[in-house]
């Protein structure tokens, strides 16, 4: 049975992506710490392992934890769970070679590329003022990569870290994209939970199949470090699947911007990572970019009420 369609809320959905930022910031930062010292795979299992505890407890405060993770759509679950883990072990595969505001800055053109891929997939109606928006915010997001952008960076041995680092996150950035249209494909039919759930489920199974690579048995403090990771990821996870329930993917995509902030807070205080000027400068201009999508969206629901109110009501309409 269809699920009812979810109201439009704009900024509710941009208020719960805006919540999520912060978390999924907090959870990067924990996870860099470990990095260096465990494989991507084993990180990748213990961040969607133990996300599930937020999960199944969220569903049961619900109090409908059967039906919310009933699925008719198993094919679009796999989909969202086998490029979602790509984008994950991308993504964290990077931050073992960049510092965190670099690698979160890189995963920027994710967004970008979901507002093309909303409007050529899923129809989504994309107006020239948010596409100006996402023009400005993609300058930001290419002045904050432009020290990769020189020619001796990408044209020099792939094996360097930096280098690496920088071509794992550009690389995850697609996949994140993919991601994004995915669920909001999936929030059509599915319910939140069962859209969590089965990319947890999947992701965990995916990584767990890396064990064969090679894992290192985590002490005690890293083990806390890694349930920690992964209740922010499952707190984050249904924040920002929630969100796209409310505003459609190009409204929601850019405020992923919002994760420069708490990143360079976060790089600054617990690596002594020290923003430049290029930096910052990028920051802010897509800083600016989301606000002026936050009042413009709020100006037009204002205008398309008044308008509904003064429009004359033909007979039979």
């Amino acid at each position: 049975m269809r699920e009812n369609p979810p109201p439009v809320k704009p900024l509710l959905g941009i208020s719960l992506k805006v919540i999520s930022a912060v978390v999924f910031t907090m959870m990067s930062a924990t996870l860099k710490t470990l990095a260096a010292r465990y494989p991507v795979g084993e990180i990748v299992f213990f961040r969607s392992a133990f996300a599930l505890l937020p999960l199944l407890l969220w569903l049961k405060w619900e109090g409908d934890l059967i039906n919310a993770v009933r699925t008719k759509n198993v094919v679009g679950h796999f989909k969202r769970g086998f490029i979602g883990t790509g984008a994950m072990y991308l993504g964290f595969a990077a931050l073992s070679y960049l510092p965190l505001h670099d690698a979160i800055a890189i995963g920027y053109a994710s967004p970008l590329i979901a507002v093309i891929l909303a409007a050529l997939l899923l129809k989504e109606t994309v107006r020239a003022y948010r596409w100006t928006a996402v023009g400005i915010g993609f300058v930001g997001v290419l002045i904050m990569l432009s020290p990769y952008l020189k020619l001796g960076t990408f044209g020099g041995d792939l094996n360097a870290g930096p280098t690496l680092g920088a071509m794992l996150a550009f690389a995850g950035a697609f996949c994140s994209a993919g991601a994004m249209i995915q669920v909001r494909r999936l929030t059509q039919t599915e319910k939140t939970g069962a859209i969590v759930f089965y990319f947890f489920i999947m992701a965990s199974g995916l990584s767990l199949c890396t064990i064969a690579l090679g894992w290192r048995m985590p002490d005690s403090m890293d083990l806390a470090l890694f349930i920690l990771i992964g209740i922010l990821g499952g707190v984050g996870q249904i924040l920002v699947t929630q969100s796209y329930r409310y505003a459609d993917t190009s409204v929601i995509a850019p405020f992923e911007y919002t994760t420069m902030i708490w990143a360079l807070l976060f790089g600054w205080f617990m690596f002594g990572d020290l923003p430049t000027a290029t930096v910052l400068t990028g920051a802010i201009i897509v800083a600016a970019t989301g606000l002026f999508i936050v009042w413009r969206e709020h100006r037009l629901g204002l205008l398309r009420t008044k308008e509904f109110q003064a429009a004359p009501q033909r007979p039979g309409v």
